[in-house]
């Protein structure tokens, strides 16, 4: 896939029956689109093949995602920093 098209891709893909979730993964495509057309994180594309139930829940409590990647992500998409 073209890295200038991936983060349309993925922002279409982040489309979900959920507001809440929709809000959360919007922005972080938006304030990181240049870096995921880069190719920056890649463990993007797992987190958003996740059921919205599990995903919600892992938002909730970024510590029972696995693996490791996903909860860096999870917390950069929430607080718009990855965790220490």
């Amino acid at each position: 896939m073209a890295d200038a098209v991936r983060a349309g891709r993925l922002r279409w893909l982040s489309r979900r029956g959920m507001k809440e979730l929709d809000l959360l993964l919007d922005g972080f495509i938006t304030r990181q689109a240049d870096a995921i057309n880069r190719g920056e994180w890649p463990e993007l594309e797992t987190l958003l093949a996740t059921e919205d139930d599990v995903l919600w829940d892992w938002f909730q409590n970024p510590e029972s995602a696995k693996p490791e990647s996903l909860r860096l992500l999870i917390h950069e998409i929430r607080n718009g920093r990855a965790a220490p």
